[in-house]
């Protein structure tokens, strides 16, 4: 097992370094001009003799292989450059709005599996009954809707009507209640039909009709045999969430103002802030990859029939 680890850890270092190459390759290639941009939101007049030294002083004019080398050595050493927006270190910038970003994220996946995995569990057991009815329904709609029209609707009666949350999340507790509704929502409905569906799978299996013609009681047929085989794909499930949640809270975070690093790469794209954007998708990219990786070793060590 420790080969195929080490086989799997050279093959993500490998994906890694060819997602910053085509990152910086599509940065390189993008239309529009960091320099030109920064000096008219400088209110500076754009000049050809202008705008041509603020390219030199800004590392723009020299070889595309040469500025990679530099930036790729850079991030070997924690440092991911300089803004082109305000001439700031990037790094402490991505790791703050990072920061909150997992505070929101984590937030949201614990409220979603706190309801999802009763409701979806309960839901199994309790096929065709009311409760499962109204289960599937709520799941149905919940999933169904986009993130950014749940926050629209979250704002207008929490924010609007009854007054009871900021609209704009500027970091407080109070203002995280709303964005990571707006998150858990969805996942919480996704997780519940996904749950419902793998228990109810395992439940219609040979093992638990032996079970049962043995006398085993009900409840210990569920907690320790069907949910000790569903736990595998449950954690793959919440897993690859939390990558998908990490770089997919971007929207709610704009929406909301909350300072993650979602809202930080929507108002660096505007302004063409290109090193802010290329280490946010490496940073993406590595939270990923290495998620997937440890869900794949803890289902290994759940399961040793799973194979790589």
């Amino acid at each position: 097992m420790k080969k195929q680890i080490a086989i799997r850890v050279i093959e993500l270092i490998l994906l890694l370094i060819v997602l910053s190459l085509l990152t910086f390759a599509l940065m390189y290639i993008a239309p529009g001009d960091p320099a030109e941009k920064r000096l008219s939101s400088q209110g500076v007049a754009v000049t050809r003799e202008v705008l041509q030294a603020e390219r030199e002083r800004m590392g723009l004019l020299r070889p595309f292989f040469v500025r990679y080398g530099e930036w790729f050595v850079g991030i070997l050493h924690g440092d991911f450059g300089i803004s082109f927006k305000d001439d700031l270190p990037v790094a402490p910038k991505l790791w703050n709005g990072l920061q909150n970003t997992i505070v929101l994220a984590m937030g949201s996946l614990l409220l979603s599996l706190l309801v999802s995995v009763p409701v979806g569990i309960f839901s199994a057991v309790k096929r065709n009954s009311m409760f499962d009815h109204i289960a599937r329904i709520l799941s149905f709609v919940g999933n169904s809707l986009p993130n950014f029209l749940i926050s629209v609707l979250l704002m207008y009666f929490f924010c609007i009507q009854l007054d009871a949350f900021p609209i704009i999340a500027t970091g407080s507790l109070q203002g995280l209640i709303l964005p990571t509704l707006s998150l858990a929502i969805p996942m919480a409905s996704r997780f519940t039909r996904q749950i419902r569906t793998e228990v109810a799978t395992q439940m219609d299996e040979d093992y638990v009709v032996g079970l049962r013609l043995k006398g085993v009681k009900e409840h210990y047929i569920l907690l320790r045999n069907v949910f000790h085989n569903s736990i595998g794909h449950i954690f793959t499930i919440v897993a690859l969430q939390i990558g998908t949640l990490m770089g997919g809270s971007v929207v709610i975070e704009t929406i909301f103002r909350w300072p993650g690093i979602g809202k930080l790469v929507m108002d660096s794209i505007t302004a063409r802030d290109y090193p802010v954007i290329m280490g946010f998708v490496l940073i993406m990219g590595t939270i990923y990859v290495g998620i997937n990786l440890i869900s794949d070793i803890v289902n290994r060590i759940i399961d040793p029939r799973v194979e790589w």
